[in-house]
């Protein structure tokens, strides 16, 4: 009989797996074997924990980016309790996690690239996308906070309403990092890619930061 720790630690270990293959060589061109063979448990052991790869490529989305933001959260909350930031610097540290994730986890925008292209490809089951819809959720609570401190400082512009403004930085900051992690945007020589990153972000600050 195994214990609950050891159920988890071979749990964790097909998800760490999982997301090393997939972000080296793209979820298509990984099958639930290779990452069953590559952790050394075996086939049957893997299929006891996840049985379906388009449910495991999700459980694989949501552990990964988890523990991102629960690092980038962590850190905000005490930086947050020391400083006692107000609303457009509680902004702007939202912003840096995307530069913080440009330069320190490429890994893990290469991988969302491929999730995305799959989900879109397999047309996904609602019910198995609820791992990771649980986590954008996730990150829209942690957001509202900002929004919510906004209303009281009067540091932002909350005439923007709080969907579009989360919206808009979600996408605009993910999309420019992900084109560089995977590739896709050109470097002329000598070109700086964490200047223009640093660019947009002060852009989105502008935009959004009264005064």
């Amino acid at each position: 009989m195994q214990s609950k720790e050891q159920i988890e630690m071979k749990r964790a270990c097909f998800l760490e797996t999982g997301f090393r293959l997939f972000s080296e060589k793209g979820i298509d061109a990984v099958s639930l074997k290779e990452v069953a063979e590559t952790t050394g448990y075996g086939t049957a052991t893997m299929y006891r924990h996840f049985d379906k790869k388009p449910g495991f490529v999700v459980a694989v989305a949501a552990w990964e980016w988890g523990r991102f933001a629960a690092k980038i959260w962590e850190r905000s909350a005490l930086i947050d309790s020391n400083k006692k930031m107000n609303s457009a610097e509680n902004f702007e540290y939202y912003l840096n996690s995307f530069l913080e994730l440009y330069r320190d986890r490429r890994d893990l925008l290469r991988f969302n690239q491929f999730f995305n292209i799959y989900i879109q490809n397999e047309k996904m089951d609602p019910e198995a996308m609820k791992p990771y819809k649980l986590l954008i959720k996730q990150m829209k609570e942690q957001f509202h906070a900002i929004y919510e401190k906004a209303l009281e400082d009067h540091m932002l512009r909350t005439e923007v309403p709080e969907d579009e403004m989360f919206s808009v930085t979600l996408h605009l900051m993910l999309a420019a990092v992900t084109r560089y992690a995977v590739g896709l945007a050109y470097k002329p020589e000598g070109f700086d890619e964490m200047k223009e990153l640093e660019l947009q972000k002060e852009m989105l600050l502008k935009q959004y930061r009264k005064g």
